[in-house]
Formats: structure tokens, C-alpha cells, sequence
């Protein structure tokens, strides 16, 4: 998943401050995270998942952890679309509006229903390209996404559901192995998405509504300042 450069990320509470869920430090050095573009990363904390993981993310939120300082996924809310162990994992990054529509970023008049449709930034990969995304509840299998909807598709989806389409900017992908060692090194906090969490106007505000939802200690991380010298 693309990135910048490598930095230990942290908000500088004091280390004597123990989680009582991770029983250390949440600014302690951690293993190393691969996170980011392919070929670099960041490191931080994150809150022990167990061995509970699935063999599939597919259809999961990924959710960056307060002490992550990385500007491409501070406070970010990722959806992973795909994930095989042997062939990597791709997600899109859907808290991030873009306060900007279709009809904005094309030089051509977009067909009719789509001009209006909001973008997102969906990832620090591939920033120069547009893309149509369609999310759908499946009974049984929860949310679906497909990331690469045709221009004639997402017209006609758009007809039928306009809530359902939206536009991306960019992706975040990894390669084989690096999403499951980022889990083990405890990179990613894991959660199930839900129809009222993913309303459009909740969006801006999902990762502080997770927060929240983990309890006091990570609601309190998540108040810290984007420049720990401010804590």
C-alpha cells in the first residue's frame, strides 16, 4: 500500500501510560510494519488482534490506529475489496471526500446521473486515475464492492440507486504475504462495516465513531493533535 517515508509514528503520551488491552506502552516500538507502498513503510501500535484473524479480509474495514502518524492513512477507514494470500490484497480508503464531484475532475460532460456523483480519495496508488466503484449488501455475505465499474455500468447503476456509486481517486493495494504480516505485527485495527456506519454523511466522521466505539482508552488517542509536540 503506498506511503511515505519510513517514520516511527506515535502521539507522544507518556510512556509510563499502559493499555490495558495491549499491556504496553500505545507509543512503544513496535515490530516492524510493511505498510505503505510495497517497497516502504511506517511503524506503530496497535491492539493485539489474537489468532482469531479470517483467512480473507475481503469485505472488512481496516482502520488505522490513532498512533499512525502517515499522512497517506492518518485516521483512515480502508475497505478491502480483495484479499488471497497468494496473490496480495487491494482496498479503498472511504472517509476521505474529496468536497468535489465528477463533473470536477473530467474534461469531458460526464453522462447524465454521473456528473453529480461524489469522489473520494480512494488510496495513495494510481492518484491519476478515476474510477467508478459500486458498493451492494449481499444476504448473507454482507457488503461487496466492485472497484473497476465501467462508465456505462455506473450510468445505469446510478439510475437505479445513486447512493450506491461513488467515485475514487486512487487505491491502496498490497502484495502477497504483506496485509497478513501487517495483521501479526498488530498494524490494523479490524472491524465489520454496517449499513448505518457507511451512510454517506456519517463517512467524514466513521473513524472517531470507531474510536469511540473501542472504548475510553482509544477514544482518548484519538483526541490527541496531529503534532504530538502539542499533547
Amino acid at each position: 500500500m503506498a506511503g511515505g517515508r519510513l517514520r516511527r509514528a506515535g502521539v507522544g503520551a507518556p510512556r509510563s501510560r499502559v493499555d490495558p488491552q495491549v499491556g504496553r506502552s500505545p507509543d512503544a516500538p513496535p515490530g516492524g510494519c510493511s505498510c505503505g507502498e510495497r517497497r516502504r513503510g511506517v511503524y506503530f501500535v496497535m491492539r493485539n488482534l489474537g489468532d482469531g484473524m479470517p483467512l480473507s479480509l475481503a469485505g472488512s474495514l481496516l482502520v488505522a490506529h490513532p498512533n499512525m502518524l502517515d499522512p497517506n492513512f492518518r485516521r483512515a477507514v480502508l475497505f478491502i475489496y480483495e484479499h488471497d494470500s497468494t496473490e496480495g490484497a487491494g482496498g479503498l480508503i472511504i472517509n476521505r471526500p474529496l468536497d468535489k464531484q465528477v463533473s470536477d475532475l473530467v474534461n469531458e460532460a460526464p453522462p447524465e446521473g454521473l456528473a453529480d456523483v461524489p469522489v473520494f480519495l480512494g488510496g495513495p496508488v494510481g492518484k491519476n486515475q478515476l474510477m467508478f466503484a459500486a458498493f451492494e449488501w449481499q444476504v448473507g455475505e454482507g457488503l461487496k464492492l466492485n472497484h473497476n465499474v465501467g462508465v456505462d455500468e455506473a450510468h445505469e447503476l446510478v439510475g437505479e440507486d445513486p447512493s450506491s456509486i461513488r467515485a475514487f481517486v486512487g487505491y491502496a493495494g498490497w502484495s502477497a504475504g504483506q496485509l497478513e504480516a501487517e495483521m501479526k505485527q498488530k498494524a490494523w485495527i479490524l472491524q465489520q462495516p454496517t449499513r448505518e456506519a457507511l451512510t454517506p454523511d456519517r463517512l467524514p466522521k466513521l473513524w472517531f465513531e470507531i474510536m469511540r466505539g473501542l472504548g475510553p482508552w482509544y477514544k482518548m488517542l484519538a483526541a490527541a493533535p496531529d503534532d504530538p509536540s502539542l499533547n
